[in-house]
């Protein structure tokens, strides 16, 4: 999934198109703390593009992986297999260790563009920030019954400005936008699903809006901001992850 991508991407400051050139299964001796269920291989590959590396990689690599019994079946990995590696650096030149145990993916155009995709946002100079919490939440009635707007001020990791805005009509349905500044822009609206702005809004708001964010708002106030809070989230959709958060 996007979040999938994500996650690992922000964790993996080597990211390499590899073929592979030799496979050596350890013995058991050899894997140590590896899983039940699981066979470890050594792997040595060529370089077929170096996708993220500020510090280079040379022409050959190694590394270790760790690949499921299916069955009664060993695993196997073919020489030329091309592989799409997220790794970290290793203890020795030439060698690298898989960000997570699951970090290793067959090579396909599909993934490679939307892996590229995640990284290109990633380091964009106008990325949105990382979310850690709430902040504070206003909600203001409007003149008209049904007429009110709400403003969730969000935490990020380096103090940069995101609200969430809700506003709603007589005879509406509600919009809500996600402004990236002190001032929001009235033709903003929500992000695209599988963005970058979506990744870190749907994947790290908390489930509720907390108590401490309407300390100052009227109860009839406080209940309302959390109403539409609670839209907003239905809005952003599930943030669905096949191997858990990092």
């Amino acid at each position: 999934t996007y979040a999938d991508l994500a996650d690992l991407a922000a964790s993996a400051p080597i990211v390499a198109d590899v073929q592979v050139v030799r496979a050596t299964r350890l013995k058991p001796a050899q894997a140590v703390g590896i899983a039940p269920g699981f066979v470890r291989f050594y792997v040595e590959g060529t370089v077929l593009a170096l996708i993220r590396g500020a510090q280079g990689l040379p022409g050959q690599i190694s590394w270790l992986v760790d690949l499921p019994i299916e069955g009664v079946r060993v695993p196997k990995l073919a020489k030329k297999t091309r592989l799409l590696l997220l790794a970290t650096p290793g203890t020795r030149p030439g060698e690298v260790r898989l960000a997570t145990p699951y970090a290793q993916f067959a090579w396909t155009p599909d993934l490679d563009a939307r892996l590229r995709n995640v990284l290109t946002a990633m380091t964009a100079a106008d990325a949105p920030p990382r979310v850690t919490g709430i902040g504070s939440a206003f909600h203001v009635p409007g003149s008209l019954p049904g007429e009110s707007e709400t403003q969730i001020f969000l935490r990020t990791a380096d103090a940069r400005p995101i609200s969430l805005n809700v506003l709603r009509r007589p005879g509406q349905p509600p919009r809500w936008a996600v402004a990236l500044g002190e001032m929001v822009d009235e033709a903003a609206g929500p992000p695209a699903r599988d963005s970058l702005l979506w990744y870190r809004l749907a994947c790290f708001l908390p489930a509720a809006l907390p108590d401490t964010a309407t300390a100052e708002l009227a109860p009839a106030d406080a209940a309302a901001a959390a109403e539409d809070y609670r839209f907003v989230l239905a809005a952003l959709g599930t943030c669905a992850r096949n191997y858990g958060a990092r």
